[in-house]
C-alpha cells in the first residue's frame, strides 16, 4: 500500500525509525537531494533523445545511484553509501571532459540547449542541496560528493556545448540591448 498514513501531521520516519518533523533539516536535505535525482533524470531524457555520447547517459545514471545512496545516508540508514571513491570517479570524468573544452575566458551564463540548460539547472539544485547538508551536519566525504557533482555538472553543460557546436554566453557586466 502507498499510504500509510503515517505522516498526516506532519511528521515521518527516518531509516533509524526515529520520528522527526518534515521540516526537520536532514528531511529538506534528503529531500533536495531526490529533487536533484529526478532533474538528473531530465537531463538523462534530453541526452537519450537526441542521440548524444552514451557515455554521460552512463555516467548520469551512476550519479542517480549514487543520489539514492545519498538518500539513504541522510536520512541515517546504517552502512557506508557515498566514499571517497566516488569523489575520484567524478573527478576523473571532469578532468576527461575538460581535456577537450576550450579555455574558460570568463563567467558563463546558464544558457544554450535545453540539455546544456538541464545541466545547469542539476548544478543550481546540487548547490541547494550541499547547503542543506551543511545545516544537516553531513559527513565531510558526502559534502565533497556534492561539491565535484555541481562541478560536473557544470564541465558537463560545456562538454555538451562543444560536441553541440554551441557557442558558449559569457556574461558582460555592462551588457544593453
Amino acid at each position: 500500500m502507498i499510504y500509510t498514513k503515517t505522516g498526516d501531521k506532519g511528521t515521518t520516519s527516518l531509516a533509524n525509525g526515529e520520528r522527526v518533523p518534515k521540516t526537520d533539516v536532514r528531511i529538506e536535505a534528503y529531500g533536495t537531494v531526490d529533487e536533484l535525482n529526478s532533474w538528473f533524470g531530465l537531463l538523462r531524457s534530453g541526452i537519450s533523445a537526441n542521440g548524444q555520447q552514451p557515455t554521460a547517459n552512463s555516467q548520469l545514471e551512476w550519479i542517480q545511484h549514487r543520489l539514492f545512496n545519498l538518500g539513504a545516508a541522510l536520512s541515517e540508514a546504517p552502512g557506508e553509501w557515498i566514499t571517497d571513491q566516488d569523489v575520484l570517479q567524478l573527478e576523473h570524468w571532469i578532468d576527461a571532459m575538460q581535456a577537450v573544452l576550450p579555455r574558460q575566458k570568463g563567467f558563463l551564463l546558464p544558457a544554450g540547449s535545453e540539455t546544456v540548460c538541464r545541466c545547469h539547472v542539476c548544478r543550481t539544485v546540487c548547490r541547494r542541496a550541499e547547503r542543506q547538508m551543511i545545516l544537516a551536519k553531513a559527513d565531510e566525504v558526502y559534502l565533497r560528493f556534492m561539491n565535484r557533482l555541481s562541478d560536473y555538472c557544470f564541465v558537463l553543460s560545456r562538454w555538451i556545448a562543444v560536441v553541440q557546436n554551441e557557442q558558449e554566453s559569457e556574461w558582460k557586466k555592462d551588457f544593453f540591448v
